[in-house]
């Protein structure tokens, strides 16, 4: 069978199922692929789906886009930047998955107001104005403390800490 252009795809694929300390059966197990097909994958000798690709990076706990991108499936100089953006968001071991999610939205809802939207909400549902439903119910605070601008749909009237 002949090589396909997926060789990066499967090189980085085995790269970071050896960083994740898995044998290909265990990473094939909890992909819900077989074992042989995930064995092509790594080798180059097969193109693997979107689907099977997002299975594959949440069993090895990585970033699906950046998979996307090796796979050739987004394009890497237009979507470099966001990806590595949502990648380093998404391996971040201090934030818990809720928030890496908020913090996704958020992200993704600044990208549409200033033009550089994909249309996609990452995570969530966007709301007929465009605005991302967080449906957290609380605050948000940076870094340094200070609060975090989040639009969010009026509800009725908000009670504040005093």
């Amino acid at each position: 069978m002949a090589s396909l252009n997926v060789g990066n795809l499967g090189e980085y694929l085995r790269e970071q199922r050896r960083n994740a300390q898995l044998s290909l059966r265990q990473l094939a197990d909890a992909a819900g692929v077989s074992n042989p097909y995930l064995s092509q994958i790594e080798r180059g000798l097969r193109k693997p789906s979107a689907e099977v690709l997002q299975q594959v990076a949440k069993a090895l706990r990585i970033s699906a886009e950046t998979l996307y991108v090796r796979a050739g499936i987004l394009d890497a100089e237009r979507d470099r930047d966001e990806v590595e953006t949502r990648a380093v968001i998404l391996a971040d071991p201090s934030l818990n998955e809720r928030q890496k999610q908020v913090l996704l939205q958020i992200y993704e809802s600044f990208r549409k107001e200033n033009g550089f939207g994909t249309g996609e909400p990452a995570g969530g549902e966007a709301d007929g104005d465009g605005s991302m439903d967080q449906g957290t119910g609380g605050g948000s605070r940076t870094a340094d403390g200070g609060d975090a601008v989040v639009h969010e749909k009026d509800t009725g009237p908000r009670q504040t800490a005093g």
